[in-house]
């Protein structure tokens, strides 16, 4: 673990947090508002927090050459969760300008 400084880590580990409770308070929202197109947004960051924990997994072994398999695997989580959230906030959009 000597590959990224201290404050390094804690941005990191402060990031994955951060993204489970954002995925968490979306749902617990949208089950209150009874919003679909919410908690589809809130699915579509699942890659996007699996890719973040690929890479703090990667980091953990001191980026070792027989995990550079996980930077594959992150790269293709960030891939499809960046497009699956891009669905999922055209699908908000769509439902917030039909009930407008």
């Amino acid at each position: 673990m000597h590959s990224l400084s201290l404050p390094t880590w804690f941005i990191h580990i402060a990031t994955v947090l951060e993204w489970t409770l954002a995925i968490i308070l979306i749902s617990i929202i949208s089950f209150i508002n009874k919003n679909r197109p919410l908690n589809w947004l809130a699915l579509s960051m699942l890659p996007n927090l699996a890719s973040a924990m690929a890479a703090v997994t990667w980091h953990i072994f001191d980026n070792t050459i027989e995990l550079k398999g996980l930077v594959v695997i992150q790269a293709a989580l960030t891939v499809i969760g960046n497009s699956a959230m891009a669905l999922a906030a055209y699908n908000l959009y769509k439902k917030e300008t039909i009930s407008l």
